[in-house]
């Protein structure tokens, strides 16, 4: 990325100078711009420009920089920068102040008169780090061209490295240490406000690093409902006694199978504009044959047990597209166990028998669905039951159930074991058990219900944002339960800008490292986190592998091979999936943008978005076999992005 230094500017200056997007990072000099100190933590907590703090000692003394520096790290600043020659007890305030804070340190050495030799700058660049850099930042000035290759030779294996020289000499290597896979590089707003010799102004440099490039700039992106929530309030008012109301629909092909099933179910559906009105069946049994679930895995595993509790005979259950060729994991094994039999592996499917309530103990390795299922159908028997879940996946989604049925005036207590890490960080991937006891006899009840937007469906406009420019996304929930809703933080960790404003979730591009990320709970996020990770510099891994096989396509292989034809260097191990990044400047300046060509979807919608995202990141276009498949969950995604 491009930083651009801003000195000598005022408050507002600065303001309207960070509205132009052509300046996509700034350095804010503390020391040489005269701001107040309620100035300093308005500007550094109320921007989504990523923003470095510096204030140089030689300028202004250590005391009047560090009380500069800390309104600046307290109020939010993204990096600071402290000369690595600082004094030991500012050096370890100031590293301790940036812990606290989540401020990225940046430890800098700079020579105004020349160019050490190869090895004092190696060893500079260590002290750097071992004074709690985060990124080193070696400036020294070059005289000749060996001068400026010496400071080049500092790269390597070493990603968290801004190493560069000044003067006309090293003029270059303010762009060639992009290539070398610096974060960023310094920029200046013209050649007259340059704040070191040979600096170039940042729209030069844009134009140098960037050429005809052109960024993802969106705002205002409405987000469609989360069909989870939809599928089960769906279902949840059509068993109601009396009418309700599900506000803030949007239709997407698995939501409508949801309402045909309703409707097949015996309730009554009206649309009105966004408002669905449904009149539940109040308890009433049916008599069902066959009953067709669309494409929905979900809804196929909700009404499995549904269907051995109201339907008085057996149901054959039918479906279309890609669910006829996923496999029904475990679903065969754990309906037994409460007296039904499910004949077949992939629908369609033969239930026969009526659930006999009770304890029992399933293993929830192969998805939350089915539990949702029976999370649902329990209760309508006169008896309690008891839900033992071990090695649980997907887990959010099983809460999301249990909150729909409550609204519907379904109760069900539930407790969690776990590690210490799932106790204090509320993390669900130490989650090693969940029991659910639900008591017999209830009923369904008529609710007026809100549907939430679909964090799924904002993942890959998110993360587009975070890759390419900005996004801000509307309609999404931050407090849900959803489990997609980790994208934000996955965004965080890999370096991203994130903020929420008047109610809408803002994305920023910023530097990207490498993560490290857990997707067993959040396996339909995979797709487009692979896609992010290819721009991160490093090796990403992210686990829950095993958690792909079984959906609209066998995402794992699907992956691989978009993540191959990409160009882009991937391997599974186990259940992680390792993937090595590089920035986007870097893969501009090396020519080394993503592969273009004919793709397919393997008629998988998150495969279709995240190789849309993708494209944008890619030297060629990218053309995609099947794009309808989107209607699936995200009917608008092309209109959208577009």
């Amino acid at each position: 990325m491009i930083c651009t230094s801003i000195q000598h500017k005022t408050y507002d200056e600065i303001l309207a100078l960070l509205d132009d997007p052509w300046i996509e990072m700034a350095e804010i000099r503390l020391d040489r711009c005269d701001l107040s100190d309620e100035e300093i933590e308005d500007l550094f907590a109320n921007t989504d420009t990523p923003l470095i703090a510096t204030c140089r000692i030689s300028e202004v003394g250590e005391k009047k920089a560090e009380r500069l520096l800390g309104l600046a790290v307290r109020a939010g600043a993204r990096f600071a920068d402290l000369e690595v020659e600082a004094d030991a007890g500012f050096s370890k305030r100031f590293r301790s102040m940036c812990e606290e804070c989540g401020t990225e340190i940046i430890r800098s050495f700079h020579d105004y008169s020349g160019t050490p030799d190869l090895e004092y700058l190696q060893q500079l660049r260590d002290r750097c780090y071992r004074y709690g850099a985060d990124i080193a930042k070696i400036v020294v000035t070059a005289h000749s061209a060996a001068d400026a290759a010496r400071v080049m030779d500092l790269y390597g294996d070493c990603n968290n490295l801004v190493a560069f020289a000044m003067g006309e000499a090293g003029r270059a290597t303010r762009i060639e240490c992009l290539k070398r896979g610096a974060p960023f590089s310094y920029a200046s707003l013209s050649d007259a406000e340059a704040t070191a010799p040979g600096q170039i102004d940042y729209i030069t440099m844009h134009r140098e690093v960037y050429g005809d490039w052109r960024g993802f700039f969106r705002n205002s992106l409405q987000m469609p409902a989360s069909k989870s929530f939809a599928q089960r309030a769906i279902i949840a008012a059509a068993l109601a006694d009396g009418r309700s109301h599900l506000r803030g629909y949007s239709p997407c092909a698995d939501s409508e199978s949801a309402l045909a099933v309703a409707r097949a179910l015996g309730a009554k559906v009206r649309l009105d504009g966004s408002t669905l009105t449904i009149d539940g069946i109040s308890g009433a049994h049916t008599s069902l044959e066959t009953l067709h679930t669309g494409e929905s895995g979900l809804l196929t595993r909700l009404m499995i047990p549904l269907m051995a509790t109201i339907n008085d005979c057996p149901v054959t259950i039918t479906g279309e597209k890609t669910l006829t060729r996923r496999p029904l994991k475990g679903v065969s094994d754990i309906m037994a166990s409460f007296g039904v039999i499910v004949r077949e592996s992939t629908v369609p499917i033969r239930v026969e028998g009526r659930i006999i309530p009770g304890v029992a103990e399933i293993s929830g390795k192969d998805g939350s669905q089915l539990i949702s299922g029976l999370l649902g159908a329990l209760p309508l028997f006169d008896k309690p039951s008891t839900l033992i879940i071990t090695d649980p996946k997907s887990i959010p989604y099983m809460f999301i159930t249990c909150d729909v049925l409550k609204h519907f005036g379904i109760k069900i207590s539930s407790e969690m074991e776990g590690d210490e890490k799932m106790i204090e960080e509320q993390d669900w991937s130490g989650c090693t058990g969940v029991t659910f006891k639900i008591r017999g006899g209830q009923k369904y009840k008529a609710a007026d219900f809100d549907i939430e937007g679909d964090w799924s469906s904002a993942a890959p406009f998110l993360v587009a944002g975070a890759l390419y420019g900005k996004a801000e996304v509307s309609g999404l929930d931050t407090s849900s339960l959803q489990a997609d809703l980790s994208i934000a933080d996955i965004l965080v960790e890999a370096g991203a800008v994130v903020s929420e404003m008047d109610g809408a979730v803002c994305v920023s591009r910023a530097p990207l490292e490498a993560i490290s990320v857990d997707l067993n709970n959040a396996p339909d996020i995979f797709p487009i986190v692979s896609v992010l990770a290819a721009f991160c510099e490093g090796e990403s891994v992210i686990s829950g592998v095993g958690r792909l096989v079984g959906k609209e396509s066998n995402r794992a292989e699907a992956i691989l091979e978009m993540l191959s034809a990409l160009g882009v260097q991937a391997s599974v191990a186990g259940d992680d999936l390792h993937i090595v990044g590089e920035t986007l400047t870097s893969r501009l300046l090396n020519g080394r943008l993503l592969h273009g060509g004919a793709f397919t979807s393997r008629a998988d919608h998150r495969m279709a978005m995240a190789l849309k995202i993708a494209s944008l990141g890619a030297s060629e276009p990218i053309t995609i076999d099947d794009t309808a498949c989107v209607a699936k969950s995200f009917p608008a995604f092309w209109e959208m992005f577009d």
